[in-house]
């Protein structure tokens, strides 16, 4: 069971890192318009957090939630993404995108 889930994880943060891209931040306010798009501290990694998405892992989701790490964009944050023409490193965690300004 412990290798099925190794295995689950390798094959995710692959897939995850092989999608991973900058895009503009006006290409995802559809997805921020529908509630989908979770914004991912700086220091974080990016498809690690992905990764843990896909593997449904709550505990460590809410201890980044409970951290201020990993958290919905607020309205100042897509203002000030918009006003700025700003490019996000992304990932698509259906039914998420999880974005990351390393700015």
């Amino acid at each position: 069971m412990a290798d099925d889930t190794a295995e689950k994880e390798e094959t995710l943060r692959r897939e995850y890192f092989s999608q991973t891209a900058l895009i503009p931040w006006r290409d995802l306010q559809l997805h921020y318009a529908r509630g989908a798009v979770v914004n991912i501290a700086a220091d974080m990694e990016l498809v690690e957090v992905a990764v843990q998405l896909g593997m449904d892992n709550t505990a460590r989701f809410q201890q980044w939630i409970d951290a201020g790490n990993v958290g919905a964009v607020t309205e100042e944050q897509a203002l000030a993404w918009h006003e700025s023409d700003r490019e996000l490193w992304a990932v698509v965690a259906a039914p998420w995108v999880l974005v990351q300004d390393r700015a």
